[in-house]
């Protein structure tokens, strides 16, 4: 086989890493910055944090505030939008922990109804979904196909199923659905897909490491323990990795686990985190990409006979472009460049960069983080991450939040804190960003951040983000855009295919620009965000749309006009067009 010299490179200097003692439990380049270009000064969306109004208000718990002993308190949780009653506007779920030296009251996964007023009201306990554990991942999507969106959650210790009974409450299925762990595991990204195309959503579960408090060293005790010579939590290196699953949906409400026959538990090397489903390589098949810390990132390619093999060497995922481990947290997924194929962001620990990483339309991808200017920014341990469209002018942005692992560092090190600014990249429209220095006091406030979900919760044509803080309440930032930009919406709905549309992709193109979006169930930090799919478009006011659905079928659409919510449902065409939505802010 001949190798190109990304491949060489890639593969000679990762058998040198794996020789090489590290002097912190989290991977690290530490490069130096690239000089900041002029700003360009145009107009861009500001955004405000309206939680405490909308009646967000309470913290999610999760492990010590100013000293975390263990790294289970440390990496902390996603949240989801989810439209769970069907009414048109994003309801919110919010994953939350526990602590060691006593739970507070009040700690629990939450879930707000949202009152399409811009507040919220809690409705977990009348929902059935009140639990106290350490929560870490959620995705979303209707594993049994009877138009309500289900929800699993990943956690340490027990991973739930909960089915969407439709009237307004939730069963934990775990046990009934064969979804119940033979041990305590750690299980942290997830997400449905429908790997095999039979319209059903099967489900894979990356996991982080294998912890055991009788087991995990305490701080400062190895060279996984320290940073900066100051005892922190040990992790992941130096702790075992957990190892992947692929659970296949039978079609009446259970799964069974296939991750031995389907290739995925032979890779059990990596600290799994985020975890995206996507036709990366664009054969009209399912592959998974899983974003792992200090270790190798995983893309599993589907071989259409449920089968994958792991090629997140051979493709350019696995490391970054000099050949070196990244602690790969979250992922932003999208077509920054607008060359129709799926692009993703990979977000990473202090000292490197947050890496994009470019599709060649074929599933081979290279390290574009400098030649995009991402690379001005390496002061801070990023998470969540989207690539999402913040003005509506036809090029997606890219947003991250930030927020140490280390408190106890942060003290001694001003350099290190442990809140730590939301960060947006402004797509300048030529494959090169550019860094906002004030995007609005909810961009600029300091947390420790970690999940964050995209969609538009006021239904106002622009997007919101919600924000995991650890032991604060969550951030609800409203995108109050100030241009006079176009957008469309599009909401699918699956007939043949799986009822979610998960795996759908969908083209838009609007005067001289093409843009790619697939229907996912996570991506970000462990979280799940609107499943209607977003399009700026700048000046123009319809846009031409090429829909492919899961199985294969394709559907054409145009002159759809802008400013308004689509539904299409697969083989009927649009079904449902709202007008444009008055702001109500």
């Amino acid at each position: 086989m001949i190798l190109d010299r990304r491949t060489f490179v890639s593969a000679t200097l990762a058998t040198l890493a794996g020789r090489l003692v590290a002097q912190q439990g989290m991977a690290s380049r530490n490069v130096a910055p690239q000089a900041r270009a002029t700003a360009s000064g145009h107009p861009f969306s500001r955004f405000v944090d309206v939680a405490q109004q909308a009646g967000l208000t309470l913290p999610v718990i999760y492990g010590g505030v100013d000293h975390k002993e263990y790294i289970l308190e440390a990496i902390g949780c996603g949240c989801a939008f989810i439209d769970y009653d069907n009414d048109g506007w994003l309801d919110i779920f919010l994953l939350g922990g526990m602590r060691f030296d006593g739970t507070p009251a009040g700690a629990t996964n939450r879930l707000y109804k949202n009152n399409r007023d811009g507040s919220f009201t809690d409705v977990t306990e009348a929902a059935g979904l009140h639990d106290v554990g350490w929560a870490s991942g959620v995705c979303v999507g209707d594993y049994n196909n009877d138009g309500w969106e289900d929800l699993f959650c990943t956690a340490w210790g027990q991973n739930k199923l909960y089915r969407n009974n439709g009237n307004g409450t939730f069963t934990d299925v775990t046990k009934s659905a064969g979804l119940l762990n033979s041990e305590v595991r750690w299980g942290a990204g997830c997400s449905f897909l429908d790997y095999d195309r039979d319209g059903h959503l099967d489900l894979f579960v990356s996991n982080y490491v294998q912890f055991d408090l009788e087991h995990v060293p305490s701080p400062g005790r190895g060279a996984n323990c320290t940073f900066e010579s100051i005892p922190v939590n040990c992790g992941p290196r130096g702790l075992p990795p957990g190892y992947h699953s692929l659970y296949h949906n039978n079609g009446d409400g259970t799964f069974t686990d296939v991750s031995r026959s389907a290739g995925i538990s032979r890779n059990n090397q990596s600290y799994g985190l985020t975890v995206v489903t996507a036709d990366l390589d664009e054969d009209g098949w399912p592959d998974i990409l899983v974003a792992c810390d200090s270790t190798p990132s995983l893309l599993y390619l589907n071989n259409h006979d449920g089968t994958f093999r792991e090629a997140g060497l051979e493709r350019g995922v696995a490391f970054s472009d000099d050949g070196s481990e990244q602690a790969g947290m979250g992922l932003g997924i999208g077509d920054y460049d607008l060359d129709g194929h799926t692009d993703f962001v990979k977000t990473h620990f202090t000292g490197d960069a947050n890496g994009l990483f470019r599709n060649d339309g074929k599933g081979y991808f290279s390290d574009v983080t400098r030649a995009a200017r991402l690379a001005v920014e390496t002061r801070f341990t990023c998470w969540g991450a989207g690539m999402y469209d913040l003005d509506n002018d036809g090029y997606p942005d890219i947003f991250l939040v930030s927020g140490s692992v280390y408190p106890e560092v942060g003290k001694e090190f001003s350099k290190y804190p442990d809140r730590c600014p939301r960060l947006i990249f402004r797509n300048l429209g030529d494959k090169v960003f550019e860094e906002l220095m004030d995007a609005g006091p909810g961009v600029a406030s300091a947390h420790s951040s970690r999940g964050c979900a995209f969609g538009d919760f006021d239904n106002d044509g622009d997007m919101d983000v919600l924000i995991v803080n650890l032991n604060e309440s969550p951030s609800l930032l409203r995108n109050d855009c100030i241009t006079s930009n176009h957008w469309l919406k599009v909401k699918l709905v699956g007939v043949k295919s799986n009822r979610s549309a998960i795996g759908a992709k969908v083209m838009a193109r609007y005067g001289k620009h093409t843009q790619l979006q697939e229907r996912l169930s996570q991506s970000s930090f462990l979280s799940s965000n609107d499943p209607r799919l977003h399009f700026g478009l700048g000046a123009e006011r319809s846009a031409d749309l090429v829909i492919v659905w899961p199985n294969g079928l394709r559907e054409e659409l145009k002159g759809v006009a802008a400013d308004r919510l689509i539904t299409v449902e697969e083989g009927r065409g649009i079904v449902f067009s709202s007008g444009s939505w008055s702001p109500k802010h």
